[in-house]
């Protein structure tokens, strides 16, 4: 069972960041308009951001006592009961902190989990979330498990002079172990069904979180997977059979990566990606309208090489062009710039554009330019069919 504890109600909230020497004001200005989106996704309505420019988050208490004290003041005479921090906090900058403001304060890990548990369907997915969470929660407990050992009870379940904190820690520990185990068993039964699929090309479409996976997956299978203009809309891997030109292959919709994404999240969804990791060919969609899109590839990137992926053939699926604007980069050129000014043969002329993979430009929700994209698509799976199963005529 997901533990509700994470479910955050709607209430108003002020967001933090750093600015340390490794990035500028305007970044993390963007990073926290991120987290906005992902505290309004979670029924979190923002208020203010607060930004603190240091060399490195204060050891422990992540920005500085004045910096503290603004918050304090900011959030008492607004009766805000809830701040938000766009890095992990370690605990003991979360207790110090809790203990400055009085009122509930997340982490963006803390609050990625809470939108994962809001959106896990599937016992699949909520069994990895579940496992987020205690491992999230596991070098917290002094703040956030007291009565753990009601859900435990029995005589003799309880050690010689065992505290609380033994007990809970323990319970966690067991609670760890058998979603682990649990998680095996599905991970298995996945294995052979992936093996049960026959002699087809695998597929899978990945990137950034809310760039249109799902309404590309939609557009070429002809299904109705949720898209929606939220975070983490898609959790469970989404497999359909797609014909193009008489060639089958199997297309996966996996959930989107985001930055900051801790590495303990992506363990526990390692499952999910698994579908990434055991395709042929990778589509990496990319929202070319989004301000901080190379930003985004680079996350991706980064992302498929932890999870080591990055070796396979790349197809790069540059969407919505439909809202794409482009700001002149000379400084002399004023002409105003906007999205009619462009046509699919300046997108291909564009810097963004040479990569060493191939790539379209596309419009998956006013469905432009996905002919091309259908045709690219369709060579690189047969080519890669043809390599694969030389003797399988299609």
């Amino acid at each position: 069972m997901i533990n509700k504890n994470f479910y955050i109600s709607e209430e108003d909230a002020v967001l933090v960041g750093v600015a340390t020497q490794y990035q500028t004001k305007e970044e993390v200005q963007e990073h926290l308009e991120e987290l906005d989106f992902l505290a309004k996704t979670a029924g979190v309505v923002p208020k203010k951001y607060f930004i603190q420019n240091l060399d490195l988050p204060h050891q422990k208490t992540y920005v500085g006592s004045g910096k503290l004290l603004e918050i304090l003041d900011y959030i008492t005479e607004n009766e805000i009961k809830l701040v938000i921090f766009d890095d992990e906090l370690s605990p003991t900058q979360l207790r110090n902190i809790e203990n400055v403001l009085q009122v509930k304060v997340l982490d963006r890990t803390n609050l990625i989990l809470d939108i994962f548990a809001q959106r896990a369907r599937t016992s699949h997915a909520k069994a990895q979330v579940e496992l987020a969470q205690y491992q999230y929660i596991l070098p917290r407990l002094t703040r956030m498990w007291t009565h753990l050992e009601r859900q435990r009870g029995g005589i003799g379940m309880r050690g010689p002079g065992e505290t609380q904190i033994e007990t809970d820690r323990r319970i966690i520990l067991d609670k760890i172990s058998k979603l682990k185990e649990e998680l095996k068993s599905i991970d298995k039964q996945f294995t052979q069904q992936r093996k049960n699929r026959g002699q087809m090309i695998r597929v899978a479409l990945v990137g950034y979180t809310n760039v249109g996976k799902s309404t590309i997956m939609n557009l070429l299978s002809k299904s109705d997977v949720l898209a929606e203009d939220k975070l983490f809309a898609t959790l469970d891997t989404t497999v359909r059979k797609v014909v193009i030109n008489n060639l089958p292959f199997l297309l996966s919709d996996t959930v989107g990566f985001i930055r900051k994404l801790p590495h303990k999240l992506i363990e526990s969804f390692k499952s999910t990606l698994d579908e990434a990791k055991e395709s042929d060919l990778i589509i990496h969609v990319i929202d070319v309208s989004h301000k901080s899109f190379q930003e985004q590839i680079t996350v991706v990137d980064n992302t498929l090489k932890e999870l080591k992926i990055n070796d396979k053939p790349i197809l790069m699926v540059f969407n919505k062009i439909d809202a794409f604007e482009y700001s002149p980069q000379d400084e002399f050129d004023l002409t105003p710039k906007t999205k009619e000014n462009y046509s699919l043969e300046d997108f291909k002329n564009m810097y963004f554009a040479k990569t060493n993979n191939p790539a379209v430009f596309i419009s998956a929700k006013n469905k432009e330019n996905i002919e091309e994209f259908r045709e690219v698509l369709f060579n690189l799976v047969r080519d890669l069919h043809f390599e694969r199963y030389p003797y399988n005529t299609i």
